[in-house]
């Protein structure tokens, strides 16, 4: 295995993801922008570099875990990350980004001189966490082939999805497929309380019928039937709705740009726009559900 990882973006993803690694045995040096956040990081056996910069100077594998496209290539250009780095170096970003800046990053990597895979994850915190995500990979076989060692330790799933951002496009297409499947329970869930009818009852039925899908068998958007799912400790994330409009809002910029005709994905990117600026700020996407009861006269 390579002995030395530099991992930056160390925050509520990148933290627990990097801590996997040290408990692997891999060599990590870890940034962060926010000191607190890189401390936390230590405590696991991370060990701290001055700059992202220094840590990819060190390494045969960079990871970076962070919050948008533009802070990606900012870091690999104006930062000095490539620079910094030896020739060679794999280049693995498992940022959720658009697809356009994850190619540009992957230019960015080969123009430099090294290699590079986009891998956006799946399983939020708690998958973090426990080392059970799924990554979606896209580059080339070799770079895959390099990476799945790391990924197989901080995931329990990696699939190559193809060339430079086939990543990211894999992840932008799950999410909307997650986004519209919740919104659709959530909706079910709604209509079966207006109709007099039992969370459980709902439940026992679709969770073995045509009906069952992860939004509703880990996910629940209500409180009772799936006792883990963040509906039974007050919507605390969980993939917090923030996460999940900024996923949709990458989605729909790709639909747009493709001519895509997908109303559905459109009003989901929507409905979490809306509901992530107001009262889902801090929740779990699941409760969508709150929205749509107010209008429709009930009460969970």
């Amino acid at each position: 295995m390579s002995s030395t990882v530099a991992f930056i973006g160390l925050g509520h993803m990148g933290g627990p993801m990097a801590a996997n690694l040290v408990k692997a045995g891999y060599r990590v040096l870890g940034f962060d922008l926010v000191p607190e956040l890189l401390a936390r990081a230590c405590a696991t056996g991370v060990e701290p570099a001055a700059s992202a910069a220094l840590a990819a100077a060190e390494a045969e594998v960079v990871i970076t875990m962070l919050p948008a496209g533009r802070h990606v290539l900012s870091l690999y250009r104006e930062d000095g990350l490539l620079s910094a780095a030896r020739p060679g170096t794999l280049f693995v970003d498992c940022s959720t980004i658009d697809v356009a800046d994850a190619r540009a990053a992957h230019e960015a990597a080969v123009a430099a001189g090294h290699r590079s895979l986009d891998a956006p994850v799946s399983g939020g915190v708690v998958g973090a966490r426990a080392a059970s995500l799924t990554f979606m990979a896209g580059g080339g076989a070799a770079e895959f082939a390099a990476a799945e060692p790391l990924l197989s330790v901080m995931g329990k799933k990696a699939v190559h999805c193809g060339a430079a951002g086939a990543g990211q496009a894999a992840k932008i297409c799950n999410n909307m497929i997650l986004a519209v499947s919740m919104i659709g329970v959530s909706e079910a869930f709604v209509l079966a309380e207006s109709l007099g009818l039992d969370h459980q009852a709902l439940y026992d039925v679709a969770s073995t019928a045509s009906g069952q899908c992860w939004a509703l068998t880990v996910n629940c958007p209500v409180p009772g039937p799936v006792p883990a799912s963040p509906a039974n400790r007050d919507y605390r994330p969980g993939f917090a709705a923030p996460l999940m409009a900024k996923d949709l809002g990458l989605a729909a910029n790709a639909l747009r740009a493709g001519g895509v005709d997908a109303p559905l994905g459109l009003k989901a990117a929507e409905m979490y726009a809306a509901f992530a600026e107001g009262e889902g700020s801090a929740l779990d996407f699941s409760a969508i559900v709150r929205t749509l009861r107010p209008r429709n006269g009930t009460t969970a």
